[in-house]
């Protein structure tokens, strides 16, 4: 199994961003992943 990237922490952090308002291209760029 492939291990992840990101640690749990930062996929929360990600999330929670995405809850307070910022678009998910906006996210993908700015945590330099892809948007698929």
């Amino acid at each position: 199994m492939r291990t992840s990237r990101y640690s749990d922490s930062q996929i929360l952090a990600i999330l929670k961003q995405n809850e307070s308002g910022v678009s998910v291209p906006e996210l993908c760029r700015e945590h330099g992943m892809s948007s698929a």
